[in-house]
């Protein structure tokens, strides 16, 4: 959830944005904090832990296969 904030923060707010200094840029933080917070959203988590776990296994696999074959050193 904390990276998907701060993707979003930087998205929507930091990476277009112009600031001449470090305050400036503190007080946009601070003014996207406060107009996400007048209307929060909760997370909902869809994805099944089995599904996830299965990605995990996957990926793994992937990963030493590719050391095996002398992709990654």
């Amino acid at each position: 959830m904390v990276e998907r904030f701060f993707r979003d923060i930087t998205d929507k707010r930091i990476r277009n944005g112009i600031f001449n200094s470090v305050p400036d840029l503190e007080t946009a933080i601070h003014d996207y904090i406060a107009g996400h917070n007048v209307a929060p959203k909760p997370f909902i988590w869809t994805a099944k832990a089995s599904d996830t776990l299965a990605k995990v296994v996957r990926a793994r696999q992937t990963l030493n296969d590719s050391r095996i074959s002398g992709g990654v050193h």
